[in-house]
């Protein structure tokens, strides 16, 4: 008999990753790949007021389906196991229904595979409004093997210091519209958007990280100066052979010196003999440009 559940933030990451892992395959057409909850979740930048309205199905005790979002509450996803479609309309009304609207429209995003949620989507009158193409490197065809610039050098991971790696997250992400990376040891609350929270998110990520986090497989870039330059966050799932980025940034000063595709080199140097088969990229051009192959798209639908 199907359930339902409320997602509960202390019980039921478990929960969420037994979903995600078993239903999962290289093109994601059962739903995201399992680091994309669990990093968003413990990001500084997610709103955690509505994580109640997340929701399962169960079959008995066993996840079938998974209704969430990430960025902004009105942004949401879905996760269905194979065998379970007739429960895609009962989703979507679900989703239009019980998360808030404020002044975004309601946005439903699906993996192009995604066949029975999206007939469900467009049954309820929402309509395509946009694409987001997501770019992913496969081992078996080819090799990521950019050299490291002259004058950098890779950092331990477990020897990383919190607050350079603050900062470099900082000034490759945020300098250009928040500012300078400063008062970092003031408390401040600004949506996740202060140097202060930042820090505090590093610290969290290093002391007392995610349950399925692989911290340890972190690629950071440093200058001669010893200043963290390049960031390349690594989630390493050896049931999936997943090696799913995120995030990746290379600060302003440092960039198009070829610092970005030495990080993913390294994570390839570190990962192939690991048995890894697909690393996740994003949807910028360079991805493609430096060896990604494969290209799947979320597809954004709206109702007008």
């Amino acid at each position: 008999m199907i359930r339902t559940k409320q997602f509960q933030i202390l019980t039921d990451i478990g929960l969420v990753y037994k979903l995600m892992i078993e239903v999962y395959n290289h093109e994601e057409s059962n739903g995201p790949a399992e680091p994309f909850f669990e990093y968003a979740i413990t990001s500084p930048w997610v709103e955690r007021d509505f994580l109640r309205l997340n929701r399962f199905w169960l079959d008995g005790d066993n996840p079938v389906g998974f209704v969430f979002y990430e960025q902004p509450v009105t942004a949401l996803y879905f996760v269905l196991r194979p065998g379970y479609e007739c429960l895609a309309g009962e989703m979507i009304e679900y989703a239009e229904t019980a998360y808030p609207k404020f002044e975004d429209p309601l946005e439903l995003v699906f993996i192009s595979g995604q066949t029975a949620l999206i007939e469900a989507a467009r049954a309820r009158g929402y309509e395509l409004a946009y694409e987001e193409p997501d770019n992913y490197f496969d081992f078996s065809e080819g090799k990521l093997d950019y050299p490291l610039p002259k004058g950098y050098h890779f950092v331990d991971p477990k020897t990383s210091d919190s607050l350079k790696v603050a900062k470099c997250l900082w000034d490759g992400f945020n300098k250009w519209e928040l500012g300078e990376f400063k008062d970092w040891d003031v408390p401040t609350k600004n949506e996740g958007r202060s140097p202060f929270e930042l820090y505090q998110n590093v610290l969290g990520a290093t002391i007392a990280p995610a349950p399925h986090a692989t911290y340890e497989y972190t690629t950071i870039i440093a200058d001669e100066n010893d200043d963290y330059v390049c960031f390349s966050g690594m989630w390493w799932n050896p049931e999936t052979k997943l090696a799913y980025m995120e995030p990746l940034c290379t600060v302003p000063e440092h960039q198009h010196k070829g610092l970005a595709a030495a990080a993913l080199s390294h994570h390839d140097s570190i990962l192939r003999p690991l048995g890894a088969e697909i690393m996740t990229g994003g949807g910028n051009e360079f991805y493609k440009k430096i060896g990604y192959q494969h290209t799947r798209v979320y597809k954004h639908y709206i109702k007008k």
